[in-house]
């Protein structure tokens, strides 16, 4: 298992689209090592107990308001009690104009002054959800990933066994790539796990006997995706008589990555089994049972009344 312990301030200006008022500081070397954010009320009214300096700091309309009920000489004093601490950054939302002294004391201190177009709690809730992703727990996995009817499917199998053509069939009827041949999986929380592919690897699809193809450059941008959350898995194995394969669905099996179970199918294959269809199926029936209606459990109690009533006519 892996994980990123910090993200420097320069990637969140970068996916924010922030203005840097402070050009001057390094934000490559500025670092964010706790995903979560916390507005400064309380420290500008001098109370620092407890303070979680660590966090990125978020200045809106009711902390510029209230540091405008004061003079210049106790702002720049408040501005100095704050920026002595080692924050990462500080943003102020709405494109709020930051005073003089607290650019003044931004510099003093080295810590980057960003400004956002964002309302202050979207550009707080955006920041938490992006961290989260960016510092949550990973670990690769070998297997393709594909965005089908909205469901994200892990495709897991020995190497040869076809994978990467189950995903190239997707691709042209219609659904997206996400990863082939390597998927990072990162827990952004005890219930969702988010499926991304390396930057080396990204777009792109090994078919033994071909090579590589970029599946973006041939297919569109239409029909490549960069993360898609993990609903279901899809285990592709070869074709054995001995084996007892599920026939009716009634009881779901899951597959464990990082503490989070999700709900997993073993699919034999064999010359002439359209995997391709077999997976958008299951993604339509994984969507289906989420939605309330199972069909095995439907046919299941269709064949059960039926014999209560076959006893009953005896």
């Amino acid at each position: 298992m892996d994980s990123v312990e910090k993200v420097s301030v320069a990637e969140l200006i970068k996916k924010e689209n922030l203005v840097n008022l402070t050009p001057e500081i390094d934000t490559e070397n500025k670092f964010m090592t706790i995903p979560d954010v916390n507005r400064p009320a309380l420290q500008l009214a001098n109370f620092f107990d407890q303070f979680d300096s660590e966090r990125v700091q978020i200045i809106g309309n009711v902390e510029t308001a209230y540091l405008m009920t004061f003079d210049k000489p106790a702002r720049r004093a408040k501005y100095a009690a704050l920026t002595k601490y080692p924050i990462p950054c500080i943003i102020y939302a709405r494109n709020i104009e930051p005073d003089s002294c607290m650019i003044e004391a931004c510099n003093t201190a080295g810590i980057p002054l960003l400004q956002s177009h964002r309302p202050t709690t979207e550009l707080e809730a955006e920041i938490i959800r992006w961290l989260k992703v960016k510092m949550a727990p990973m670990i690769s996995v070998h297997g393709v990933l594909v965005d089908v009817y909205g469901e994200g499917v892990l495709i897991m199998g020995d190497s040869g066994i076809g994978k990467s053509e189950a995903a190239l069939e997707l691709i042209k009827r219609g659904h997206r790539l996400v990863s082939d041949d390597v998927v990072e999986l990162r827990k952004v929380s005890d219930e969702s796990l988010v499926g991304t592919a390396p930057d080396i690897t990204r777009h792109f699809i090994e078919l033994r006997g071909i090579g590589i193809i970029d599946v973006k450059q041939m297919f569109g941008v239409e029909c490549v995706k960069d993360t898609q959350t993990i609903n279901m898995v899809i285990k592709l194995s070869e074709w054995s008589k001995e084996k007892d394969y599920d026939r009716l669905g009634l009881k779901d099996n899951y597959t464990e990555f990082l503490g989070n179970k999700v709900i997993s199918y073993d699919i034999p294959v064999r010359p002439g089994r359209n995997i391709a269809v077999i997976v958008e199926c299951a993604a339509v029936n994984n969507r289906a049972k989420k939605m309330g209606y199972n069909a095995a459990q439907v046919l299941y109690d269709r064949v059960t009344k039926n014999m209560r009533n076959s006893e009953e006519n005896e």
